[in-house]
C-alpha cells in the first residue's frame, strides 16, 4: 500500500466521523424547530428553489419516491406545503409552502445557519474556499467512479444554492 493510498484511507476515516459529528449537531437543532430531517431538508429546497415537482424533490433531498411521497403528504397534513397538480399534465403535482410553512422554514434554517457558521468557525475564509472545492473535487470523482463502474450515466442530484 502507497503512502497516498495510506492517507486517503485515513481522510476518509476522518471525513466519516466528522461527518456524523456534523450531522448529529445539525440533526439535534433541526429537532429543535419541531421537524424531522427529511421535512426540514423538503421546506428548505421549497423555500429556495420555491414550487417544484415531487418527482423533482426527490432526488434533490435524496429521497426515493415513496419517502418523498410520504414526507410530501405528511407536510400537507400539518400545513406546512400544498400539492397543486399541473393543467398540462395531470400526473405531475407540484409542491409549494404554504405561508404558514415558509414562516417555519424561514425561522429553522436562520437557526441552522447559525449551527452552521459555529462549526466553522475555526476555519478562515481561506481555508473554507479550499475545503469546498476540495469535496467538490472528491464528490465529482467518487461520482465519475462510480458511472464508469455502474456503466450507467450519473444521476445529478440537484444544485440547491449554486453549490
Amino acid at each position: 500500500m502507497t503512502g497516498h493510498t495510506k492517507k486517503a484511507d485515513h481522510i476518509w476515516l476522518v471525513m466519516i466521523k466528522a461527518m456524523h459529528a456534523l450531522t448529529r449537531y445539525a440533526t439535534a437543532g433541526i429537532e429543535g424547530t419541531g421537524l424531522g430531517n427529511s421535512d426540514f431538508r423538503v421546506l428548505e429546497v421549497l423555500l429556495h428553489k420555491g414550487p417544484l415537482p415531487v418527482n423533482t424533490i426527490g432526488p434533490i433531498v435524496n429521497l426515493a419516491p415513496g419517502s418523498i411521497s410520504i414526507a410530501v403528504e405528511r407536510l400537507v397534513e400539518k400545513g406546512l406545503v400544498n400539492r397543486v397538480e399541473s393543467a398540462e399534465d395531470r400526473r405531475v403535482r407540484t409542491v409549494a409552502l404554504t405561508r404558514v410553512g415558509k414562516n417555519l422554514i424561514v425561522a429553522a434554517f436562520q437557526k441552522h445557519v447559525a449551527q452552521m457558521r459555529r462549526v466553522f468557525s475555526e476555519l478562515s475564509a481561506e481555508e473554507l474556499r479550499d475545503f469546498e472545492m476540495a469535496l467538490k473535487k472528491v464528490g465529482k470523482r467518487a461520482a465519475a467512479l462510480l458511472e464508469k463502474a455502474n456503466g450507467a450515466p450519473r444521476v445529478q442530484e440537484g444544485d440547491r444554492r449554486n453549490e
